[in-house]
């Protein structure tokens, strides 16, 4: 149950919003395809980082995923969400609401960008877009951002976003490697970060 008593599934959640030049939308049936070519196209960056970058998907693969995304969307359980550039309309990345507390409005963000689109700041501007989104439409108390501490262009990305680094968590959980990696924890808190307070 949320704060105000209500299921999250009944909360009504806009499916889409913009930025300057991104439509930043939830995942639909029929997805997988344009999800997989900027996976197949990225996968050497994405995989010291992403969990399930293990080995480069199928097409069939990548839609029951965006399948099962469309359906924890609509179930509140997940908020995923597709980054589409609004000229070209090709899938610059992902990025989405995750791990939420509905009872005390807490959320988190992770993103990634393909290849062809790093560098060019589309990931500031989605997270900045979805903060924005979580603050007014989801009435988020805290949204943090978690990282290898050895992702450096992840961490740059939250610093840009306004993003306090609260601490680092010291051999918090295996990385890709086998090694146990140190997690950067960054937050943004209402009344604190941004100016909406409680």
């Amino acid at each position: 149950m949320s704060q105000s008593g209500i299921n999250p599934i009944l909360l009504t959640i806009p499916e889409s919003f913009e930025s300057a030049r991104l439509l930043i939308r939830a995942p639909l049936f029929g997805d997988g395809a344009a999800v997989n070519e900027a996976v197949v196209e990225s996968i050497e960056e994405l995989r010291p980082w992403m969990p399930w970058a293990n080995q480069i998907p199928t097409i069939e693969e990548s839609e029951i995923g965006i399948r099962k995304s469309r359906l924890e969307f609509l179930e509140r359980t997940d908020l995923r969400l597709l980054l589409i550039h609004k000229e070209t309309g090709q899938l610059v990345g992902s990025s989405g609401l995750h791990r939420m507390d509905w009872q005390a409005r807490n959320f988190e963000t992770g993103y990634w960008v393909r290849t062809s689109c790093a560098g060019q700041g589309y990931i500031s501007e989605a997270v900045e877009a979805i903060t924005e989104f979580a603050i007014h439409q989801l009435q988020a108390n805290r949204i943090e951002i978690r990282c290898d501490s050895r992702n450096a262009k992840s961490a740059r990305v939250a610093e840009r976003s306004g993003f306090t680094l609260e601490g680092i968590l010291r051999s918090e959980k295996r990385a890709k490697d086998g090694s146990l990696r140190d997690t950067m924890v960054f937050s943004k808190v209402r009344g604190v970060e941004y100016g909406v307070r409680t």
